[in-house]
Parts: C-alpha cells; structure tokens; sequence
C-alpha cells in the first residue's frame, strides 16, 4: 500500500487472492493458520446467521434485518487486522467484525429480538447493534455520521497518547452526507489515527454508483483531504486484512488517517425492506456470485493444506446450531422491563419522569417504584 498521496484510478485495485485461491507472493501478508482459520471461521458464520436472520424476518419473528452477504471478506479482515483496544466505530454490515471481536451469537440474536438480554434493552432498532466490552460504538442510523464519531475518538486518542487507533466503515451511498465530508476533514487536519473505510457494494439502496459520484474511484476523494487513499478487493480478505494493517501501521506512526475504498458487492437486498429485483438485473449479481469472497478464501486455506471438505461441511453445520440455539434461547426471554424505559438518562430520577413511571405501574396493577 502507497503511502503517498495522490489520484487513484479503476486499475489500482489492491489483489492478493484470485478466485481460485492462488496468491500473489509477493503481497501475501503471510497470516498465520490460526488467524487465517479464526477469519474464515468468522466469515461462515456471518454468512449463516445473515441466511437464518432473513428468513426470521420473513416468518415476522423479529421485525428488521440487514444481511451482509457477499461482502463478509470487508469487516472480517478489517478486523483481524486490528488490537483488541483498537476501537471501531461501525456501519450496518460489519456483522464479521463484531464476531471477530468476541461478540458471541446469543447477543447479536438477543439485540434483534430487542429482549431482556439485548444490551441495549430494546432502546435500537435490530442490528443496531453496541457492544462496549468489545470496544464497538453504537451504529447511527443518520448516514455518515459515524465518520465524524471516529474522527472525534482518533483526536481524543492523540491528544491521550494513546497507541491505538480507530475504525469506521461507510457506503458508497454514505460519501455524499455532510458528516462524511466534516469528518474526513477533521481526522485529517489533527492527523488522528483513523481509518475509514468505504465499502462500495454498487449500490446506495437503489441508487447506482454512477449517480452517486462523478469521481473515478472513491478512494481518490480521499487526496481533497490530504490523506491516502487505497482502493482495495473487496472480496479478498487478505487485501482486505493488508491494507487495513498498513493503514493501522501508519497511524500508530503519527501519520494520520487512511481512506480504504473496499470494493465488493451487495448480494442481498439493501435490508430486509428492499426488493433489489425492482431496480437492478439479476445477471449483476450472479457475475459476482462467481467471486464469492468465502469460496476464495476456502481454495486458499485448501492449497495450503488447512482445510478440506470434511471440515467444512462440520463447521456449517456447528455455525447453523449456534444460531439456531441462540434463536430458540432468545424467544423465551421476556421483554424488557418498564423501568428500562425510565432508567441510564439520570443519576437520579426527577419528579415528572417518577410520575409517568408510577402511573403506567398503576395501570398495570403494579405497585409504586421505590
């Protein structure tokens, strides 16, 4: 990865794995088999619960989803390529990075169904998800005001002489919000360690790239700033993994920020309250299906003798009953308590607020909160 800035056109695309799994030599970061099967292991995993999520929401067993399939090498390698203390400040389909992280199935279910066990009791819409023990912000639902989230973390990180670093992922679509420009800037003026990713699936809803920006690539916005920009295989997670190391690398250097356009493709409808079919043809998506992200990555461990057929087969299925169990677990759980409602704003609970709490327990037959 350069550390230069300047124009990056459609040919300078960062490739490592080729469809077949064959690796460039020389860009090969050289990933241990541990993490290399940590990653993979991830991006199954992200694919499963994704396929089991939707087909939940079809059943109206919880109201909204959000799949990321086809672009799991984006999130899964970002991540590995972090420190446990690094922070990330998410998008919408980073579902692999908050795996990779430790965020187990149980809590990624349990957020959906906005239940008892939801960390953050129902108060987000599902796959909004936070998780602080794995030092990941809250997604905004607000398009693009995550990057300006990220720049104010990397400038608090500096001004801390903290040696860690933060990262932010956006869409396409999400470049041409205001906060997407302010943030950029800012991180860029300090020289904060941050690194922003723009995930460019073809698509901001149902807008197609070519009237969402008039620039060749997104990564050159990225020379307006006074920062890098790379432009990178989407689907190819050890790109994916190189350049967000390089870029990691670059701010614990007191270099400043990274721009990493990741390009991949949306497989999948925008949420599950999107019909792609009504503005997109299918031959589209079946050109990228042939650059499944999983399956290069399978071929790849497969040439290096660390995997096989068998264990694969295996690892779905472990995959499947994961979610699965935590499904079954998360429809016995409750809602949410009413005092839920009233309670993490005030250190303590002022008069009106302790007012409408004892009425609604009135009407429910309950007593007084004490």
């Amino acid at each position: 990865m350069t550390s230069t800035v300047g124009l990056v056109d459609k040919d300078d695309l960062l490739t490592i794995l080729q469809p077949d799994g064959a690796v460039d030599a020389e860009l090969d970061p050289g990933v241990e088999p541990e993490l290399a099967l940590r990653m993979y292991e991830a991006m199954v995993q992200v694919r499963v619960t994704d396929d089991r999520m939707m087909t939940l929401q079809r059943q109206g067993r919880i109201h909204f989803y959000l799949a990321s399939t086809g672009q799991e090498a984006c999130s899964v390698g970002a991540a590995a390529a972090l420190a446990q203390d690094d922070w990330v400040v998410p998008g919408y389909r980073q579902l692999g990075a908050f795996l990779f992280r430790g965020v187990t199935v149980k809590g990624i279910v349990a957020q959906c169904f906005g239940n008892a066990w939801d960390n953050t009791k129902g108060r987000q819409m599902p796959v909004h998800y936070s998780f602080k023990d794995q030092n990941m912000v809250s997604i905004s639902s607000p398009i693009g005001t995550q990057v300006m989230q990220a720049a104010g973390v990397g400038m608090a990180m500096k001004r801390k002489g903290h040696r860690k670093c933060v990262m932010t992922f956006i869409g396409d679509g999400g470049t041409s919000s205001n906060d997407f420009h302010a943030g950029m800037n800012f991180a860029a003026v300090d020289k904060a360690p941050v690194i922003i990713i723009c995930e460019n699936n073809g698509w901001a809803i149902s807008v197609p790239i070519a009237k969402q920006t008039a620039s060749e690539t997104f990564a050159q916005k990225a020379v307006a700033y006074g920062m890098p920009g790379v432009r990178v295989d989407g689907n190819d997670v050890l790109a994916t993994y190189k350049a967000t190391r390089d870029a990691r690398e670059r701010a614990l250097r007191g270099d400043g920020p990274t721009f990493l356009e990741f390009v991949t493709y949306r497989l999948a409808g925008h949420s599950s309250s999107d019909d792609p079919k009504r503005y997109r043809p299918e031959s589209e998506c079946e050109a990228f299906r042939q650059k499944d992200p999983l399956e290069r990555f399978k071929a790849y461990l497969e040439a290096r003798g660390l995997w096989d057929a068998q264990k694969d087969e295996a690892l779905v299925a472990r995959c499947r009953e994961a979610v699965n169990q935590a499904i079954q677990e998360n429809e016995r759980v409750p809602r949410p308590e009413l005092i839920s409602m009233f309670s993490d704003v005030y250190a303590e609970m002022p008069k009106d607020l302790q007012e409408a709490l004892d009425e609604e327990r009135q009407a429910r037959g309950e007593g007084r909160f004490p």
